[in-house]
């Protein structure tokens, strides 16, 4: 058990380390799918709270469908958001897979 409880704490510490140095990326890429959302709003003439959720449902690739952009450049700003989206994901998935990889390797050498 408590092979267990040192592992998970190695974990965190390392999660923790990497979100610290990923932050400036993952705050970027959250403030440019909010960004381009508002975009989106005004244009198909959303309210603003309707393009930030419609941003982050599509960002984070779960698209419900219930809000779609009509027009050409809110398509495209729609697949731009999925792109970051993507991202996203993809560094947070990088960050846990390392730190896990750490934690482990911390726990075997013990």
């Amino acid at each position: 058990m408590t092979s267990s409880k040192t592992l998970r704490r190695h974990f965190i510490t390392d999660l923790w380390r990497g979100v610290r140095i990923i932050w400036p990326v993952l705050t970027g890429l959250v403030c440019l799918m909010a960004l381009l959302g508002l975009v989106v709003a005004l244009l198909e003439k959303w309210p603003l709270t309707d393009g930030l959720y419609f941003a982050f449902v599509t960002g984070l690739t779960i698209g419900y469908g219930d809000l779609v952009p009509k027009s050409p450049l809110g398509r495209v700003l729609a697949v731009s958001i999925g792109l970051s989206g993507i991202l996203f994901t993809g560094v947070i998935a990088a960050v846990g897979v390392t730190a896990l990889q750490g934690a482990l390797a911390r726990v075997r050498d013990s």
